[in-house]
């Protein structure tokens, strides 16, 4: 189930026996986070009333689908996509709907909605990192897979571009609470596709293992400082990529510009992330990826930082569309990184790590933007939200390999070691 190309391409990453089918299957799962947040907000304000409610049920929602998805990607790990990610997927879906028919029914209290969020959320199938990992395992050319990574950063971004124009059309003629039965479809369906998928049956389930003394905590912890370098760079990017949600606003605002420009500004980080990633993805890059990892996270500092400096709406457009060429090829190079740093029972969980520093930095960078914007100038707080994603091109990269020497020479890493660096007991919150 691998394919090695002479000259990868994205049509012969296609081409893969299996992939298109799991690919598509995928998408069509992950289609759902594109249009989940939009219908749940609109039904639970139409619901409640209360934009405070529905901002509390949503952030309920959302923190418990971020902080524990480390567990629930060990748990894939450990028992396969089928066993795990089926019965995470049909009980996500079921509580949807469940959270649709309590947002109609007149008289549910605002309690029983934040439970039942609080519940859907924690139950959210990894549906990125499992397909990374199904990419890291059909394509050991590495060229490859760096193409794969790229189409699936890119596709992932359309998701989350046209989800909620979907949700919208379906507003127009539909309560909101059909976009949620919608976003359960779609994830039910899109995950029994793939893990029916032969592709995906090449995830084998890692299983338990007995830690083994000093050897396991010394592969653990070379697993744990492999990962240090792409986990960062991805909250650091998070946190500058969403600073720049505010900033245009009131970049826009402070000139008179409308919103109108605001949208402009922000479609043109989607589309210079979106080139970015292909472009990224379709060069055959001489340097290690680890080598790569700093300079992308440094060159959307300071575009970040330049789009400060910008006179007029016609430069910040250009200063950030320059950025988001920056983006994809950072979060990609990332998970590739990640991936060269995971053992075999424990890819999906890498992903997992990367994509968690991403939600987590997005948040934190919201909360701190909003903070800076009322006391300090605008092209002040461009540089610091630019300073933020530089900061994490100073992290240091070491490669697993070299760590495993360290703690024991000739021992293999197993899947139960992986998983003790970042165990799911330390994990409270995703």
């Amino acid at each position: 189930m691998s394919t090695r190309s002479p000259r990868p391409s994205y049509a012969a990453l296609l081409r893969v026996p299996h992939a298109r089918r799991t690919f598509a299957a995928a998408l069509v799962g992950r289609l759902s986070y594109g249009t989940v947040s939009l219908a749940l907000m609109l039904s639970l304000t139409r619901s409640t009333g209360s934009y405070a409610v529905a901002g509390l049920v949503m952030a309920l929602f959302g923190a418990t689908g971020v902080f524990l998805s480390p567990y629930r990607a060990s748990l894939v790990d450990r028992h396969g996509p089928r066993r795990a990610l089926l019965p995470m997927a049909l009980l996500y879906a079921a509580l949807l709907c469940a959270l649709a028919a309590a947002c109609r029914r007149p008289g549910t209290s605002e309690a029983a909605l934040a439970v039942i969020a609080a519940f859907a959320g924690a139950c959210t199938p990894p549906l990125g990192p499992t397909m990374r990992a199904v990419w890291a395992e059909l394509l050991p050319d590495r060229a490859l897979l760096q193409r794969a990574y790229s189409l699936d950063g890119v596709a992932e971004e359309l998701l989350f571009v046209s989800g909620p124009l979907l949700v919208g059309g379906i507003v127009a003629v539909a309560p909101p609470t059909a976009g949620v039965v919608l976003s359960a479809v779609l994830v039910a369906v899109g995950t029994l596709a793939f893990v029916t998928s032969p592709a995906a049956a090449a995830l084998r389930p890692a299983g338990r293992e007995k830690n083994d003394g000093p050897a396991a905590e010394g592969r653990a912890g070379g697993q744990a400082r492999a990962l240090l370098q792409p986990v960062l760079v991805e909250a650091g990017v998070g946190v500058s990529v969403s600073a720049v949600d505010l900033l245009v606003v009131a970049y826009a605002g402070e000139r008179g510009l409308g919103d109108g420009a605001a949208a402009w500004v922000l479609a043109a980080l989607s589309l210079g992330s979106a080139v970015g990633g292909l472009v990224n993805g379709a060069v055959a890059w001489s340097s290690p990826t680890r080598a790569r990892l700093p300079y992308l996270a440094a060159g959307l500092g300071l575009c970040l930082a330049a789009a400060g400096l910008a006179p007029g709406l016609g430069t910040l457009l250009a200063a950030v569309m320059c950025a988001g060429l920056f983006v994809a090829p950072a979060l990609t190079t990332a998970y590739l990184v990640a991936d060269e740093s995971a053992a075999p029972g424990f890819r999906v969980r890498a992903g997992t790590w990367c994509n968690t520093a991403v939600n987590a930095g997005g948040s934190a960078g919201a909360a701190a933007v909003g903070l800076l914007v009322e006391r300090l100038p605008l092209p002040v707080c461009f540089a610091v939200s630019g300073a933020v994603a530089a900061a994490a091109a100073l992290v240091p990269g070491r490669r697993f390999g070299a760590a495993r020497r360290a703690g024991g020479a000739g021992q293999s890493s197993s899947a139960s070691s992986a998983s003790s660096a970042f165990p799911a007991s330390s994990v409270s919150s995703e």
